[in-house]
């Protein structure tokens, strides 16, 4: 007899991102697998979030409330309709020796968050793990968003369905549901912050960026081009701070990348660095603001 070790090759390598689509809406990708071994390859698909032991991992308390800041949940924001909001097709099936695969990936979320997010696995005839793939994805009410930075939110959110009714209207008339969960709608914090790295030869600014986007979807297809702004510019100019787009439009579909840098100022010290607070304004088919707290701080190169 020969053995043979079974191998495939997969056209994505650790993460699939779906990026953002409104929420109620559907977005596809695919993908691709390869059988690069000798023989048949019978194969099937699994989903963590559809995992047999998936309740008992759930009453581990999630990294941010212990001692890791990193987001390592695989399985993160599920649909309130119980569905998953990641779908594959197809599941199972059988690849030939020297022929590929491929496989569609549907993202369905049911309601905005930022944090959908599950883990595929390809196994091998019912046994070995062959690859592993992140799957990710974000939803939105309205056709906007912001990324970058280190977004300042619990990145796991609860299952209880809340109203957007603040406490002092809900107690208008005397109507007060005791096991009602009110809220006011909350301004979005984004944390940049920006290292300026100290040597002895020309200074090179710190830099990071923003990402500002509009989704495109045929609900909105009507509206006029989405708009940005920024505030408390002579400030932040102050501090040493640049953005290298300050306002401007984004059309549907688009995403608009802004520089941030950092050169110390004069009167810098090094045991008060700045923190600057600026609010970034979004003007598309609503209003949105989002807290952009700029921070910075001097590194040694040595």
């Amino acid at each position: 007899g020969r053995g043979v070790t079974p191998s495939i090759v997969c056209s994505v390598e650790e993460v699939l991102d779906m990026g953002y689509v409104i929420a109620r809406e559907k977005m596809t990708s695919t993908f691709k697998i390869q059988n690069t071994s000798t023989l048949t390859l019978r194969y099937s698909i699994q989903l963590d979030s559809l995992s047999s032991t998936r309740d008992k991992d759930q009453q581990r308390l999630p990294s941010f409330i212990t001692s890791s800041l990193q987001r390592t949940e695989f399985v993160g924001t599920q649909n309130y309709s119980g569905l998953s909001v990641f779908s594959i097709f197809p599941t199972e099936g059988e690849i030939v020796a020297g022929k590929s695969q491929d496989f569609i990936v549907t993202f369905s979320p049911d309601h905005e968050s930022l944090y959908y997010s599950d883990r595929l696995k390809v196994v091998l005839f019912g046994k070995k793990i062959a690859h592993v793939i992140h799957l990710k994805g974000a939803a939105r009410d309205h056709p906007m968003f912001v990324e970058g930075g280190i977004p300042l939110d619990v990145p796991i959110e609860s299952l209880a369905v809340t109203s957007p009714v603040s406490s002092q209207e809900a107690l208008k008339g005397g109507n007060v549901l005791p096991l009602t969960l009110y809220y006011k709608t909350v301004m979005k914090s984004i944390l940049l912050i920006l290292e300026y790295i100290e040597r002895e030869s020309s200074p090179v600014p710190a830099m990071t960026e923003l990402k500002v986007g509009a989704i495109q979807t045929a609900q909105f297809a009507s509206k006029k081009n989405m708009e940005f702004s920024f505030d408390s510019l002579p400030l932040l100019q102050q501090k040493g701070f640049t953005i290298d787009s300050v306002k401007g439009t984004i059309e549907r579909g688009q995403v608009k990348r802004i520089s941030v840098s950092w050169v110390p100022p004069a009167d810098f010290r090094a045991d008060d660095p700045p923190l600057v607070t600026a609010i970034l304004t979004l003007k598309g088919d609503i209003k949105e603001s989002y807290r952009i707290l700029f921070m910075a701080k001097v590194v040694s190169a040595y």
